[in-house]
């Protein structure tokens, strides 16, 4: 026996050699392939969370989309333009606008309206009736366009009247009735450029929404 595994020593060496070489081969593979494995999880975990990224940037944009833009003037204490949520009515631009003021006649206001983009709203105050203020409950302008589609005459609108027009607030109102108190009647709605503060691009707005005659 000892004869044969002298004879046999080179052989059984080289043997043991490469069986040890394969085990660390096949080791290392696994090892590797464990590794790859990972590597794919993760892309695909990143795959999946900037899906998710996505599908929320996606909802924000949706709910961006829902937000309004309303003009509110008037009897209120701090006129101006506020960004209003769907859903929202005339009391809560109202409150935004920091309240109505003492001269505020509140039995011309619809509280309960609903607010829509580009509504403008005139607060008007007591004494105004419904034919002065343009509407017949809450002084409201939808769309630039007044509540009852009629046109606002430059000539006869008192301030309140002018003020339901878009870009029109009390100061180019009180401009607009000096104006023809000194000059005279407007003769075309195009004099209408010759108060202070109101452009060709403020016009572009106005003209289908006023009248002369």
């Amino acid at each position: 026996m000892k004869e044969w595994i002298l004879e046999h020593k080179i052989s059984l060496i080289s043997g043991f050699v490469i069986a040890i070489a394969v085990f660390f081969y096949y080791a290392d593979n696994q090892e590797t392939s464990g590794l790859q494995n990972n590597e794919i999880k993760h892309e695909v975990s990143a795959v999946e969370k900037t899906g998710e990224n996505a599908e929320e940037e996606k909802k924000s944009s949706v709910k961006v989309s829902n937000t309004m833009m309303v003009d509110i003037k008037g009897e209120v204490k701090l006129p101006g333009v506020y960004q209003s949520n769907e859903g929202e009515r005339v009391i809560d631009l109202i409150n935004k606008a920091g309240g109505l003021t003492e001269k505020a006649d509140k039995n011309q206001i619809n509280l309960a309206e609903h607010i829509v983009d580009e509504m403008v709203i005139v607060i008007p105050a007591i004494g105004a009736t419904p034919s002065q203020s343009g509407t017949s409950s809450a002084s409201l302008v939808m769309g630039g366009k007044s509540a009852d589609n009629q046109m606002v005459n430059l000539n006869k609108a008192d301030e309140t009247q002018l003020q339901t027009l878009p870009g029109i607030g009390p100061s180019k109102a009180a401009a607009i009735i000096e104006y023809r108190e000194t000059t005279g009647p407007f003769k075309t709605v195009e004099d209408l450029k010759e108060i202070s503060g109101i452009g060709d691009k403020t016009f572009e707005k106005l003209k289908e929404l006023i009248s002369v005659n």
